[in-house]
């Protein structure tokens, strides 16, 4: 290497390159890690320096140096990366590696406007220096390099003009805690902020890019989700709208209810008119959702939800495909498509399934969420009613166009309403579940807006984290991590804004809380357990039944000490109704786990005092913000043991954790034979879960004859999750052959733009 280079400096002077320097600072990011090699990472980037190289650059080309060697038989590689870019990214926001005192960071970024100059309002000088005294800034050393690059893209407070980055991470993860904490007595909120401070620092508690990107700066709107409702008028379409712009636009992955707009030719104003039907106006959605980047974080999506039994249902559901012209195609909003018993019970009996327009059948939608006899009844005597118009058409046709379209898209997502209202925290004669969120997670009330500051409508709000399993090592922790992940998320519903009148209304009314997971097939594999086999079922059982007992426990007592929620009384709760009451009974067959905690206890104390949060959980995709922790997706197998995600930043390589110890013991997502076992976890799961699950179904054409997975084996897996009282489903995600000559190690993913860390398709 020729020591005569020369270095540009910030300054623009030139001085001769230091390669003592970058030699102790490469050797300083191997300290304790197996396998690395530092002359390696010097001679790969040596090979890359050229003379008049600026500081920065020399920075970038030695931390792509060393996350280019991550391998399977390198793992470490990705902390020796993780390290440097550690350190560059510090140089660059504070000019040097050792971080500045907290008192310091925070007025600094108050005087820039970063930080929301409330922090300085709400707490002593005191206050800040002890709770700088709680920052262990070494944590950020146990971060992943796709976590840092996640952070750097995505998190931390910056100008995303000039790439200018104000905080490192432990910042991030203290001025949370004071800020969701900031409204507790004096007395008791340092001990909380502590807490909860250590619990998400050392991974244990998951938060979602809204809060990380967001707490702390002067915009507040954290919720990760919202879900808007439609009506089948021209004002309150364009109300939705109204609220789709101002939401996609603060960070929220949205949902959209467009179910009840009639279909193509109906009459308008008495017959004056034909009606466009649904299209023009779903394109109008598509519009808003699209209108804005999301402050640069992520860039808007939305998922768009309808009855399979709309009269327009056969245009609909080939919406997203890549045949047609643009004025029969909307390829830039994902569907959710909507089933009952009454329509899975025509496709097993080989009948036919009438469609109709909404406006044409009174009560039909409604009845649908609301009450499935009387759906049954109205739906059965709209059929004999030969003047209502509608198409008639073989059940095992329109639900092969559905899979078809599923299959072939991998965004055709299902959700099973009646599963949602009658497994549900809500009484659906008062408050049914009409739709999902973007990730079909979330499941909570919602009405149409007649206008943009209508009182009488409702937008659904849940504001979402997840507990890390792979960092529990018993049961008994989940009480702790429930207290304080239920606690800070009720405060984040009292510390936000809200941009639209019905949303603070049913927000501060429902209080919903959304509450996951991270990390489970880590779990699995740390108790030597696979998804396909049935040998975690008791397992799911014991951990899923203890993390809804605790989140509700917690809850209730917030409502011992703060009061239930205003709209406890629409709730199964209030009525002394648990989740482990409306669970599908079928999953008895392929659980025998009996309940280990006292449900009957907490059931008094729930019906006595009350809850703070109408919901607690929902299992989300988690897909960047399980990055953060070194952790695999929400509830997903890897694809891989190491898995390429493709992000805005290039290629980002992740090892899945525990990599030594564990490596064997996972179960990777194309080895497993098929969805079965997979779809059983997840009925057991959603027995405990009072909102939905974010679940995917996933197929190797390589495991059926001539390469193609026959229609019988998606109808089959379609039918055995609505039998195991799954409310979901998600991704379809269909194996591309791309990874056969890996060797299963390695996979290529695509990051998701929606959702709260939405999961990838291949």
């Amino acid at each position: 290497m020729n020591s005569n280079l020369t270095v540009t400096k910030r300054s623009g002077e030139r001085e001769r390159i230091d390669l003592d320097k970058i030699h102790r600072v490469i050797t300083w990011a191997a300290e304790g890690l197996n396998n690395v090699s530092v002359s390696e990472v010097e001679l790969r980037s040596h090979l890359q320096f050229f003379d008049g190289i600026p500081t920065e650059a020399i920075h970038e080309t030695i931390i792509k140096a060393a996350a280019d060697l991550i391998s399977p038989q390198t793992p470490d590689y990705q902390f020796l990366a993780a390290r440097l870019a550690i350190f560059h990214l510090r140089k660059k926001a504070f000019g040097q590696f050792e971080p500045p005192k907290l008192y310091d960071q925070i007025t600094r970024l108050v005087d820039l406007g970063k930080y929301d100059k409330h922090i300085l309002e709400d707490y002593t000088r005191e206050e800040i220096d002890e709770m700088g005294s709680y920052i262990d800034h070494w944590r950020d050393m146990n971060f992943s390099y796709a976590a840092v690059k996640q952070l750097e893209g995505k998190y931390l407070v910056q100008n995303r003009v000039s790439n200018e980055i104000y905080e490192s991470a432990q910042f991030l993860y203290i001025l949370v805690a004071a800020c969701l904490f900031s409204r507790y007595p004096k007395d008791t909120r340092l001990d909380f902020i502590k807490r909860f401070y250590d619990a998400a620092s050392q991974f244990k508690i998951s938060l979602p890019t809204p809060i990380m990107a967001g707490v702390r700066t002067p915009t507040r709107q954290f919720s990760s989700c919202v879900l808007i409702e439609c009506d089948d008028s021209l004002d309150s379409i364009n109300a939705t709208s109204s609220a789709i712009v101002k939401y996609v636009s603060q960070r929220a992955g949205i949902g959209i209810n467009a179910g009840r707009i009639r279909a193509l030719g109906s009459p308008i104003r008495g017959g004056e008119a034909f009606h466009t039907g649904c299209i023009p106006f779903y394109k109008h959605f598509q519009t808003a959702v699209k209108s804005c980047s999301q402050g640069g974080v992520r860039g808007g999506a939305a998922t768009l939800f309808y009855p399979i039994w709309h009269l327009e249902v056969e245009s609909l559901l080939v919406l997203k495909n890549n045949r047609g012209v643009e004025d029969n195609r909307i390829r830039h909003l994902d569907y959710g498509v909507q089933i009952n018993k009454t329509m899975y019970s025509r496709l097993i009996k080989k009948q036919n399934i009438s469609l109709f327009s909404p406006s044409d059948v009174p009560g039909l939608y409604d009845a649908f969420f609301e009450d499935q006899d009387e759906f049954e009844r109205l739906y059965t005597k709209y059929e004999a009613d030969t003047s209502i118009r509608r198409q008639t058409i073989k059940a095992s046709e329109l639900f092969s166009l559905l899979m078809q379209e599923r299959a072939s898209t991998g965004r055709i997502y299902i959700q099973n309403v009646d599963h949602c209202n009658t497994h549900s925290p809500f009484d659906s004669k008062v408050a049914p579940v009409r739709q999902s969120n973007l990730c079909l997670e979330i499941a909570l009330p919602t009405k149409p807006l007649s206008n943009i500051d209508d009182p009488n409508g409702e937008i659904a709000l849940c504001t979402l984290s997840a507990l890390n399993l792979g960092a529990i090592d018993d049961l008994s922790e989940i009480e702790e991590l429930s207290d304080l992940a239920v606690r800070a998320l009720d405060n984040l519903l009292d510390y936000q804004d809200y941009p639209i009148k019905s949303a603070e209304l049913a927000s501060m009314n429902r209080r919903t809380l959304g509450i996951g997971v991270i990390n489970f097939a880590n779990y699995l594999a740390k108790n030597n357990m696979k998804y396909s086999d049935g040998s975690a079922n008791n397992l799911t059982h014991k951990t899923f039944e203890a993390i809804q007992f605790y989140l509700l426990k917690a809850s209730m007592n917030l409502a011992k000490e703060y009061g239930a929620c205003p709209l406890f009384n629409e709730t199964t709760y209030s009525k002394g109704i648990l989740p482990i009451d409306t669970y599908k009974r079928d999953l008895d067959k392929v659980c025998s786990e009996e309940l280990h905690l006292d449900w009957e206890t907490l059931r008094t104390e729930i019906q006595t005092h009350g809850l703070r949060n109408s919901t607690l959980s929902a299992l989300m995709p988690s897909e960047t913000s399980s990055q953060i922790s070194n952790a695999t997706n929400g509830i997903e197998p890897p694809r891989g043991l190491i898995s390429v995600k493709a992000s805005k930043d290039g290629q980002l390589k992740q090892v899945v954790p525990d990599f030594d110890e564990l490596k064997d013991k996972y179960e990777l997502l194309w080895q497993m034979p098929n969805n079965e076992g997979y779809l059983q976890l997840v009925g057991i799961m959603q027995k405990f879960v009072d909102q939905a699950i974010s679940s995917n179904t996933n197929y190797d054409p390589a495991k059926f004859a001539d390469r193609k997975v026959p229609m019988q084996a998606l109808l089959k897996d379609l039918l055995t999750a609505y039998k195991l009282g799954v409310k979901t489903l998600y991704y379809h995600n269909t194996r591309d052959g791309a990874s056969d000559q890996l060797d299963d190690i390695t996979s290529v993913e695509e990051e998701d733009d929606g959702c709260a860390g939405g999961a990838c398709k291949i």
